[in-house]
């Protein structure tokens, strides 16, 4: 019998698709893993690790009880009493996103303190989805002053601010965050902070400091995997999300809906199992530490950490009054690209460093498993090598002995620095 149809186009002519020839991981990967020394993710703890390479049922008794540990232990990281706590499938920038696009919509007014990438990344999902949206805009390496963040509220009387705890892009420290969220409340405002770098690895208070929302990543200070991040809504945050009339442009985002898994122990969508566990590792970790015990940990690491640049040569970016200890800043010496530093520390001294979004600096993290003895010698030592390469003057004996005298003026084994 003849085929009657009409030939086909010779553009939609199907022809077989060869099988593609791939290396396995084996081939791409270093032989040599990379020491995480960059803005994130970090290294992980081995508990996080093995718990990373489990799958069991997304649903259950089983995942219902590793859920209900993982919000209690959010709580107290967070430092909150709220029942509103959530995880969310994505990095932190889709818990940045839950967070705006819960709270916001159309007509909304938003007011976001900017003053760096990421805090601008907050005006720009508020705007996509609709919001009017207005920033305050503050120079680089710098904080907004009190003055300036009441004057834009009084001006622009907007229904919600975003600001970051720490910038992690120039690594400013917005550390008048408590000043800036009792203004924008005593104005009725809800306040968004993103503590991305910043949750576990420096002191927030939720509650005591009257934010209403809070987002953070699992990669960075809680030295989870990347992937799957946190929430935490107050209840006047949540008051507005369930009674919002506005239909919610986003379905995986939508909180209410993913409350029937995070507190019903019902369906939204299969949840990252593995990666649920790993949190909870993680967390379960940050508890065992405690929360005190590893502010300190990190502010002696990072300040030792910041000795030990200056005393090879090397300027910090940031001035010492907003200058975040989560993630270093280190200006470079002119002549010298990010990039290729970046590159010649990785390949020859196998410590991977950050780069930041145009400016003339690298980024040194200093976040969870960031913060251990050998791992600061190492990245200082690799760094120190990586200038004289690229044929800067630095003084790496001096770098060196000025890292071992901090930590040894601030007692690194009282916190845990050498295990």
């Amino acid at each position: 019998m003849n085929d009657l149809s009409p030939p086909r186009p010779a553009s939609l002519a199907l022809s077989p698709i060869p099988c593609p020839r791939v290396d396995s991981l084996d081939g791409i990967l270093p032989d040599e893993p990379l020491l995480m020394m960059g803005a994130g993710p970090v290294p992980i703890p081995a508990a996080v690790a093995q718990a990373n390479s489990v799958v069991i049922n997304h649903l259950g008794d089983t995942m219902a009880r590793v859920i209900d540990q993982v919000k209690t232990m959010a709580r107290y990281v967070f430092q909150t009493r709220s029942n509103w706590v959530l995880g969310v499938a994505g990095p932190g920038s889709a818990a940045m996103e839950m967070a705006i696009a819960n709270l916001a919509w159309p007509g909304t007014r938003v007011l976001a303190i900017v003053n760096g990438f990421f805090s601008n990344r907050m005006a720009e999902m508020a705007r996509r989805i609709g919001a009017t949206v207005t920033t305050l805009d503050v120079a680089d390496r710098e904080i907004a002053s009190l003055e300036a963040v009441a004057a834009a509220i009084e001006r622009d009387r907007p229904d919600v601010v975003t600001i970051v705890q720490g910038e992690t892009s120039n690594t400013v420290y917005n550390r008048q965050l408590k000043d800036i969220v009792r203004i924008a409340k005593a104005a009725g405002a809800l306040v968004v902070v993103d503590a991305v770098c910043t949750l576990s690895t420096m002191p927030l208070d939720m509650d005591a400091w009257g934010i209403d929302t809070v987002i953070t990543g699992g990669q960075k200070g809680l030295s989870s995997i990347p992937g799957v991040s946190l929430i935490a809504f107050s209840d006047a945050a949540w008051e507005r999300v369930r009674t919002r009339t506005t239909p919610n442009t986003h379905w995986c985002l939508d909180a209410t809906l993913a409350e029937n898994f995070w507190h019903k122990a019902g369906y939204h969508y299969t949840a990252p199992v593995s990666g649920v566990l790993a949190l909870h590792e993680a967390l379960r970790l940050v508890c065992q530490e405690t929360l005190e015990k590893r502010f300190a940990r990190h502010l002696r690491s990072s300040l030792a950490l910041q000795s030990g640049i200056a005393a090879l040569g090397l300027s910090l970016y940031t001035p010492e009054a907003c200058r975040l200890n989560s993630v270093v800043g280190i200006r470079l010496p002119d002549g010298l690209a990010p990039g290729d530093v970046c590159q010649h520390i990785s390949q020859h001294y196998q410590v991977e460093i950050s780069g930041s979004f145009g400016l003339p600096i690298v980024r040194i993290g200093q976040m969870g498993e960031q913060c251990r003895e050998h791992h600061l010698f190492r990245t200082v030592h690799a760094l120190g090598r990586t200038m004289r390469d690229l044929d800067a003057k630095v003084d790496l004996p001096a770098g060196v002995a000025a890292l071992e005298e901090s930590l040894s003026a601030n007692g690194r084994e009282a916190v845990g620095l050498g295990r």
